[in-house]
């Protein structure tokens, strides 16, 4: 098992070898981490969606030495499981963190041990502020995406993504009755680029609203994201948060990349991610940068 130093805000651009040299001058004290969290779109599987052999092999081998790997992402479970399936976390009995962390489940069991949705009335507020802005909303129930509008290419995207049907529901404001993790509003990048800090402000005492993609705009419940999940995760687990690395590309994936004891951003990932990470992987998402993470730190 490999050994790193902690040290918060390094030179992204400094080699690991560079890194372990100077750390070792200095006479930090080394950490062994003990937990890697990976985000799933544009950080363990490839444009294709799909999770190479390489990177597969690498996350199997490294929980069969005994580091428990979870995996933190926006999708809805199901559109997780199959991701989890490839990596064999069910063999391990690891966790999986939807909804980006409004929901941890025990992925062998399917229990969930830790929950938070949204007020019962905020999806039909967002119903209507989509009809008024031109813009698309979902949500899920079970195995299907819930549509309040007429199914754009963005819920598509989405529907492509978790392997989900999509079902319009003219009556979304109405049907929408029981607790949901999060809603998702869709539509043409500069349109959500302008709403976006109209409906922060609108929303800010009762969710959060961020993009983590340019035409995805997420409601999720109040003070909940990655970063707030995994501290729930960590308690299960019995591990401290300087023993967690954690990687990511998207905006979604900041919080726990600053809260890690080791924040990795793919090479691939948005600029604002790498501004916040120790580290910046070599390779990108299509060349097995997974791979590469677990083969220097662990």
């Amino acid at each position: 098992m490999g050994y790193v130093i902690m040290k918060r805000n390094r030179n992204a651009k400094e080699t690991f070898h560079e890194r372990i040299e100077n750390e070792r001058e200095t006479g930090e004290q080394m950490m062994r981490y003990k937990l890697l969290v990976l985000d799933i779109d544009g950080t363990v599987t490839n444009s294709k969606k799909e999770v190479t052999e390489k990177t597969k092999k690498a996350i199997i081998e490294l929980q069969e030495r005994g580091i428990p790997v979870a995996i933190a992402s926006g999708r809805p479970p199901q559109g997780v499981y199959k991701v989890a399936e490839t990596l064999e976390l069910d063999r391990f009995g690891s966790y999986i963190l939807p909804f980006n962390g409004a929901r941890i489940l025990n992925f062998q069991t399917r229990e969930c041990v830790y929950e938070k949705t949204l007020p019962m009335h905020l999806p039909a507020r967002l119903w209507k502020d989509a009809l008024e802005n031109g813009i698309g909303i979902i949500t899920y129930e079970k195995d299907e995406i819930l549509s309040g509008t007429e199914p754009d290419k963005y819920m598509e995207i989405e529907a492509k993504i978790n392997q989900l049907p999509i079902v319009y529901k003219k009556d979304f404001g109405t049907y929408v009755n029981f607790p949901v993790n999060k809603c998702l509003m869709t539509g043409a990048p500069q349109d959500l680029e302008a709403l976006e800090p109209v409906m922060a402000r609108k929303y800010c005492h009762e969710a959060q609203v961020f993009r983590s993609e340019p035409f995805f705009l997420e409601v999720t419940p109040k003070n909940v994201d990655k970063a707030y999940c995994l501290r729930h995760l960590l308690e299960i687990l019995g591990i401290k948060r300087e023993e967690m690395v954690c990687c990511g590309d998207g905006f979604n994936d900041v919080s726990m990349i600053q809260y890690a004891g080791l924040g990795v951003a793919m090479a691939n990932a948005q600029e604002r991610v790498k501004e916040v990470a120790d580290y910046i992987t070599c390779y990108d998402n299509d060349h097995d940068g997974i791979a590469e993470v677990i083969e220097k730190f662990f």
